[in-house]
């Protein structure tokens, strides 16, 4: 017997990418792009990019720019291939070569881990989908020297503890940048602000889901996780030609590097992880020949020592928000997994009083919680499918919690209570604090900011202040 997955590919076998339309708006560039499924329907997402602020000195009609439209194509088009997943992804509008077509398929199939897996769909990387391409492949426009740097550094603002650390250590090293946000939200301009940045300086793009795709889903075809940091990676560098920018600095830690599953490559956070970053680096030498970096520079840090770094940060705590659920309302909901685990981070580093003010309540005092610590704290198949950080570390967090409730001659919250069993001790927790990881990609010019922050966030445990 077929599995959906078999009857679906067999209905609808090729999936299109026929081009993609970039114009002059009013006060924007409007990026199109149109896919179509066979025997389905046609899909036309589109994409402003902001203009009225910005100094664009590299054209954006320019051979160079178009190539980069239509890798950012390649990135989107995931998101409607993956309700039907046909077998065949053919491009009208560009040409890969094998090793390009082969890295494409890589991104994709990595970044939908979590689609297959929750949807129970058993492919393989040679499976999965194959490329084919109307033009052979050859000289993609490549022109290195004809590239108009600005000077500055273009920082995706997410909203988050981790976008604000890299803006404070963007501050501390005064170098100019523009920050960039896909589909701004008050959290990132509030975080922006608080970091000392004025509003002019922010990069502002909106990116629209197709209502087709909606339609699809709705009546039950395929939905799902896809790479979005990928989208923003290849959205970000297309604005980093258009304006200038020498880098392109990312706020991904060391924890992406978890699996969601255990022993599996399933993660959440692949397209946040060093493999991605490796990849995007090189195909950015390779396919466009451009002087972009893209790293990040929180990549040697784990989530536990960024949130020691941002609780020493009082100006962003009111601001910052990561709760995907309250996104809109600009809220953190006290409902979901994403927001217990970054209460969980930084309570051990500030007091519970302001904890509570953040996030509306106590949230390791509720019993309704507790399933999503059993999923943070490694005690089920799964990682909650959210950017969460290592079992590890959440453990450890219980760990310094516990000893900061002591120091203060109360009891732990009652979650910690009830799973106390399941802290680290307080040498492993110390050894977290002080891990390193690999600078990676990290430019030497960046590295003395980064051991400030390192024996900042390495202090003895029981060193809770600043």
């Amino acid at each position: 017997m077929s599995s959906r997955f078999d009857l679906l590919r067999a209905k609808h076998p090729v999936f299109h990418y026929h081009g993609y339309r970039l114009k002059q708006g009013d006060g924007c560039l409007v990026v199109t792009f149109d896919f179509s499924i066979e025997g389905l329907c046609e899909f036309h997402p589109e994409t402003r990019i902001f203009t009225e602020n910005l100094v664009l000195r590299n054209a954006w009609d320019t051979p160079q720019a178009e190539d980069l439209v239509f890798s950012l194509g390649l990135v989107e088009l995931i998101s409607y291939w993956k309700c039907v997943c046909p077998p065949e992804i053919r491009i009208h509008c560009g040409s890969l070569n094998d090793e390009e077509a082969d890295w494409w398929r890589r991104l994709w199939f990595c970044g939908l881990g979590e689609f297959f897996y929750r949807n129970q769909i058993k492919t393989t990387f040679s499976d999965f989908a194959q490329v084919t391409c109307d033009a052979a492949p050859g000289m993609v426009a490549c022109d290195f020297a004809s590239f108009q740097s600005g000077g500055f550094s273009l920082v995706p603002v997410g909203g988050g503890k981790d976008s604000c650390v890299t803006l404070q250590l963007m501050k501390e090293q005064n170098r100019p940048l523009m920050g960039f946000t896909v589909n701004d939200q008050r959290a990132r301009s509030e975080c922006f602000a608080a970091a000392g940045f004025l509003a002019e300086n922010m990069l502002r793009t909106q990116r629209r889901i197709d209502p087709a795709l909606l339609a699809r889903n709705g009546e039950g075809y395929w939905n799902g996780h896809t790479p979005f940091s990928a989208v923003v990676a290849f959205l970000g560098l297309f604005c980093a030609y258009l304006t200038g920018a020498e880098e392109l600095v990312l706020s991904n830690e060391a924890s992406a590097e978890e699996a969601s599953i255990p022993g599996t490559q399933v993660n959440h956070q692949y397209s946040k992880s060093y493999a991605f970053e490796q990849d995007m680096n090189a195909y950015i030498r390779r396919r466009f020949c451009l002087p972009i970096h893209y790293f990040s520079l929180l990549r040697p840090f784990h989530e536990l020592q960024i949130a020691r770094r941002f609780a020493a940060l009082p100006q962003f705590h009111a601001a910052f928000k990561s709760c995907n659920a309250g996104s809109k309302q600009n809220v953190w909901c006290g409902h979901c997994a994403k927001c217990l685990f970054v209460y969980l981070m930084l309570s051990p580093f500030l007091p519970m009083e302001r904890l509570t003010e953040i996030f509306g309540g106590s949230l390791l005092e509720r019993p309704d919680l507790a399933g999503d610590l059993r999923d943070i704290l490694g005690l089920t198949s799964a990682k909650p499918f959210e950017c969460v950080g290592t079992v590890a570390e959440a453990r450890a967090a219980l760990a310094l919690l516990t000893v900061r409730s002591r120091t203060e001659g109360r009891p732990p919250p009652l979650l910690a209570r009830t799973f106390a069993d399941c802290a680290s001790s307080a040498a492993e927790a110390q050894a977290l604090l002080g891990a390193f990881g690999e600078a990676g990609n990290i430019p030497a010019a960046y590295l003395q900011s980064i051991e400030r922050m390192r024996e900042h966030v390495s202090a003895a445990i029981g060193s809770f202040a600043g």
